[in-house]
């Protein structure tokens, strides 16, 4: 896979005036934007359209958590934007996972397009050991990923999303078809920030990531297309 390909940029902003800014500045420098829950709050579809207009492909990031019929209908629907990834929380369990799955192939049939990945959260990068205590998981970090990994796995889930802490058990234990994407990367030269369990992109792609999303080490680097470069020429240095 080209360097760059292996990018996922957040945009992590609050307009899509200022999703259209980082588009146009990094269109050809990413193989990816991703669209989360602050953005596709405030700018809707309208955002999706704009990475696909442009070319790029769109992972929309929205965590879809509920009942398995609610999740069916949203995946479904959100079909019509043509992202080409989406994701789910593993935890939502098997039955909602397959929903998710259902909703994607049946929404892409409607539509006549290509069927998007369904990419299942295991446990967020901003939580640690004693957050899972908080939340009534007794069981270690290392066997509460496992878990939510082998439930995605056993009903054939696209791609999961794992903190790069997380790759050495997890990449040995999911087929290389599953994709493996990983946030909480920080080069190096880039403040940690709220982030608990980071790694470089150069150690989280030598541990078995796939896909890094990368957003404030870029979006809030003094010069962002140099600091892409920076990050790019890492990945290609292995």
């Amino acid at each position: 896979m080209v360097a760059k390909d292996r990018i996922i940029f957040a945009l992590d902003v609050g307009t899509v005036q200022e999703a259209h800014k980082w588009v146009r500045l990094l269109g050809e420098r990413v193989g990816w934007f991703k669209v989360g829950l602050e953005l596709f709050s405030s700018a809707g579809p309208a955002v999706v359209e704009l990475i696909k207009a442009n070319g790029m492909k769109c992972f929309l990031d929205l965590k879809f958590h509920d009942i398995p019929n609610t999740v069916y209908g949203a995946v479904r629907s959100a079909v019509k934007m043509k992202a080409d990834m989406m994701t789910i929380h593993i935890s939502g369990g098997a039955g909602m996972i397959q929903a998710a799955l259902k909703g994607a192939r049946e929404g892409a049939l409607s539509c006549g397009i290509s069927v998007p990945k369904i990419i299942g959260v295991s446990m967020l990068t901003s939580l640690n050991q004693d957050d899972l205590g908080d939340i009534g998981i007794q069981v270690p970090v290392k066997e509460h990923v496992l878990n939510l990994i082998t439930l995605a796995r056993e009903n054939r889930i696209d791609g999961i999303v794992c903190s790069p802490a997380d790759l050495e058990f997890v990449r040995p234990n999911i087929p290389d078809h599953i994709t493996v994407i990983t946030p909480g990367i920080r080069p190096d030269w880039a403040a940690k920030g709220d982030q608990k369990r980071i790694a470089t992109p150069k150690a989280a792609i030598s541990s078995g990531a796939d896909l890094l999303v990368i957003g404030r080490p870029i979006s809030q680097a003094e010069n962002p297309v140099e600091a892409v470069e920076r990050i790019v020429r890492e990945i290609e240095s292995l």
